[in-house]
């Protein structure tokens, strides 16, 4: 068996603990295997509901996540080559979560992505979905699930 190779690594985060543990889990490796680093930062969509007695456009449009994507994005780059990874880029996407990463996976071939778990329960991953378990099931590569290294007190 020969050993995996992992020349291009892409990490998917998004501000929150879970992510950042992704983020140094991904930084290790890279710098472990000298491997090329993507961040990769999706701003959901704001779905805007309209009430069936309102017009059909709505009166005032969500505000973009995009920008404070492109600073937490930038943040981890930052981090990433403080962190002793030579070649790191950033990206931010918006749209619908899974897909952006799927879509990004299928044009910038990766070796390997690095995720976080937000750790739901059976019953509200079954209501919220789960990003993670999306793309474990859909991606082209193999995913790295990182689970929080802190115990939830009770749990």
């Amino acid at each position: 068996m020969t050993a995996p190779s992992f020349r291009r690594i892409a990490v998917a985060i998004d501000g929150s603990p879970r992510a950042a543990e992704a983020l140094d889990y991904a930084i290790d490796l890279a710098r472990r295997y000298g491997s090329d680093l993507t961040v990769v930062g999706v701003a959901p969509l704001i779905p805007v509901y309209i009430a069936p007695t309102e017009p059909m456009i709505p009166a005032t449009m969500p505000v973009s996540e995009l920008g404070r994507y492109r600073e937490i994005i930038g943040q981890a780059v930052a981090r990433a080559k403080a962190g002793g990874v030579t070649s790191v880029t950033g990206v931010a996407y918006e749209g619908v979560v899974v897909d952006e990463l799927l879509t990004h996976l299928e044009k910038h071939a990766s070796d390997l992505l690095v995720v976080g778990s937000r750790g739901l329960s059976t019953a509200k991953r079954i209501l919220l979905g789960s990003v993670s378990s999306a793309v474990v099931a859909n991606a082209p590569c193999p995913v790295l699930v990182v689970r929080s290294s802190v115990t939830k007190a009770g749990g």
